[in-house]
């Protein structure tokens, strides 16, 4: 439910791979997503970050990057990952060193992504949620913005949904939190059931990884060899499969809109005008859902993969609604004061 590769690291893979793919076409010598990976947790590393994990005593391991040094007078961010790569790819790239210059961030692999599992069989968003909160909580935070990409934006959801007095602000991207499960059958999305939608997020093939692609963005990465897409696959789509199949259906099984509560937080809702994957239809259909206590930004001429193809966009939305401190004083209907003043139309689009 979220992109799997920039076309920047696509061009890498290519470049290092064409020779092994043209000289031992059968071989795999050696893996550029986990060297990718090898990188991208120098990078965390060099941004004031650390690897934590952490044991929550009912067969749950919680995997996260959390500050070297927590600054007090730095608001807690929370970065919450879609389907595809584990954190590090989908945050790293793109988003971490402009955000981590203002708050303190927190990236955890949710269940069944990276270095996080369990051996409960509970495979809801909820469950998700409160994994995350008692990560938090072993950290010592107490108040937290939240961002959410794709099925990162249903635990969002979630999250301030059951945690209100600690999630301040929460940003949902490119997320269907308002989708119901007969939204399938009635023809809104590209799939017509909840299990041609896993074959299409959990590509096992190089042919299924591109059509995927092919969803996600408006411009996809053309004429991309298959050996790299084989070595994405083994590296980061066969571990925890079924897992990851049974975590999609419960997201959407049953689901009506009636059931759905509304969060009192300040929310933004971010969405790509093409989205195939979530149709924007659903963001229109969130906002309706939360009034006027969100506003929704939709990006031109971008899909569901906008954190790669509209970045400086969607940092710029970000930075404007996270940043402002929130005064220690009660909101007002779930609204801080400044949101009240906000004169910003309810939705925003740019190009």
């Amino acid at each position: 439910m979220t992109t799997l590769f920039s076309t920047n690291t696509l061009h890498t893979h290519q470049k290092h791979l064409n020779c092994v793919q043209s000289t031992h076409p059968m071989t795999k010598c050696f893996s550029l997503t986990a060297t990718r990976t090898w990188c991208l947790k120098s990078t965390f590393s060099t941004y004031g970050l650390r690897s934590t994990v952490t044991d929550l005593g009912d067969g749950t391991v919680m995997h996260c990057w959390v500050p070297k040094t927590r600054k007090q007078t730095r608001p807690d961010l929370l970065l919450l990952h879609g389907f595809g790569a584990n954190a590090m790819w989908q945050w790293g790239p793109h988003i971490i060193p402009r955000l981590v210059r203002y708050f303190n961030i927190y990236v955890p692999d949710l269940v069944f992504f990276g270095d996080s599992f369990t051996t409960r069989s509970d495979r809801s968003d909820s469950f998700q949620a409160q994994c995350v909160y008692r990560v938090m909580e072993v950290n010592s935070v107490k108040k937290m913005r939240v961002v959410g990409l794709s099925y990162g934006g249903f635990v969002a959801y979630s999250l301030a949904a059951q945690f209100k007095e600690v999630v301040e602000r929460v940003v949902i991207c490119c997320a269907g939190v308002c989708l119901e499960e007969k939204d399938l059958t009635d023809g809104l999305f590209v799939v017509k059931d909840l299990d041609e939608a896993a074959d299409m997020l959990l590509p096992q093939t190089p042919e299924k990884m591109k059509e995927l692609m092919r969803v996600t963005f408006v411009k996809p990465p053309v004429k991309t060899p298959n050996c790299i897409l084989v070595d994405f696959i083994d590296e980061m789509n066969k571990e925890n499969l079924e897992e990851k199949r049974e975590l999609i259906h419960a997201l959407a099984k049953d689901r009506k809109l009636s059931e759905i509560p509304k969060i009192p937080q300040p929310t933004m809702i971010i969405w790509g005008d093409k989205d195939q994957v979530f149709p924007l239809e659903l963001g229109y259909r969130l906002k309706r859902h939360l009034g006027d206590n969100a506003d929704l930004v939709v990006l031109k001429d971008t899909g569901h993969a906008f954190i790669v193809e509209k970045t400086k966009e969607f940092y710029k939305h970000l930075k404007s609604f996270l940043l402002p401190p929130i005064p220690s004083s009660a909101t007002t209907n779930g609204h801080d004061p400044q949101h009240l003043h906000n004169n910003s139309p309810d939705t925003v689009t740019t190009t």
